[in-house]
């Protein structure tokens, strides 16, 4: 749930298309590293700027931050280039209002408060039954599941319920609140955004969701009555600054590359990496405990993954 370059996949695959034929592939391997290892620690920077920033005033600056710069470089882009893309029309900044409420004010703001209570790793195992919940937003939009994709649906729900059943989640209800609500909101607004509210094309696009969304979380946060921790931890402004540069603007950058000089099938990969990235990270960094049924659970939920992904690519060949 990390970019959001993520859920607008199809879209941002035709933006890319459309542009001038790619150059020769020579990041290739640094950006599909910077994809695996950036956005599977964003969820353990996250867990590490809490003490300083309560989450959604957390998520609410760092998307506005990143948002403001990623917009400003699509205005200068438009100011000095002859084949800038057209900036959001009234209609992609009401979509962007809508998609960032649900993707960023839904998904990422419940994801960091549920990082109060259960680990970070286990957090991003959970997440990664997104693509299941979007298959079955789909089928409202007339989006048909492959037989492998409902077995991966089928064997995913089996892994969330295993994980729930383990020690981090039972004691937790609130966190499993959090992180149920964040995964349905994150699951629609991706499917939304890819049929009936499409965004801007390219940078200028996700720039206008991070901003809705940005300004979506900060109203939250004021609802909510959080209090930003002054004078900030050290490591609470370096897991702050991290996430708004390697996780919203780094790695944005790097999926973008892969779109256009890899296959669908490379780029999206990140589903099956991702959570192990965080898991590895959570037991070494953060001292947080997974049981060896936990463990398990994850694994099964990664087989889910891997059959959608599996049932996605067959019916789609590249």
């Amino acid at each position: 749930m990390e970019c959001v370059a993520r859920a607008n996949y199809d879209h941002c695959m035709n933006a890319v298309l459309a542009s001038p034929a790619p150059r020769k592939a020579a990041l290739l391997l640094p950006a599909l590293l910077a994809c695996y290892l950036v956005w599977g620690s964003t969820y353990l920077a996250i867990r590490l700027a809490l003490p300083s920033f309560p989450p959604f005033f957390q998520m609410g600056t760092r998307f506005l931050a990143a948002g403001a710069l990623l917009m400003a470089w699509v205005l200068w882009r438009a100011a000095t280039s002859a084949d800038s893309r057209p900036l959001p029309t009234w209609r992609e900044w009401r979509n962007a209002l809508v998609v960032g409420t649900l993707m960023l004010g839904g998904g990422m703001g419940l994801t960091a408060n549920a990082e109060q209570y259960i680990g970070s790793g286990l957090i991003a195992a959970f997440i990664a039954v997104t693509p299941m919940l979007m298959c079955g937003w789909g089928l409202m939009f007339g989006q048909r599941p492959s037989r492998l994709e409902f077995a991966g649906m089928a064997v995913g729900v089996a892994g969330v319920l295993l994980l729930v059943r383990g020690a981090s989640f039972s004691a937790a209800p609130a966190g499993i609140a959090s992180i149920a609500g964040a995964t349905f909101a994150w699951s629609l607004g991706s499917v939304l955004s890819t049929t009936r509210l499409r965004l801007a094309a390219g940078p200028a696009g996700f720039a206008s969701e991070m901003l809705c969304g940005g300004a979506v979380l900060m109203l939250i946060s004021l609802a909510l009555g959080e209090q930003f921790s002054w004078p900030a931890q050290p490591l609470a402004i370096a897991a702050w600054l991290y996430l708004v540069v390697f996780g919203s603007l780094i790695a944005f950058s790097a999926y973008l590359y892969l779109l256009g000089h890899a296959s669908p099938a490379m780029a999206s990969s990140y589903a099956f990496v991702n959570p192990l990235i965080a898991l590895f990270l959570g037991v070494a960094w953060a001292s947080e405990v997974v049981t060896s049924s936990e463990w398990i659970a994850c694994g099964v939920v990664l087989a889910g993954v891997f059959l959608i992904f599996r049932g996605k690519t067959a019916a789609k060949p590249e």
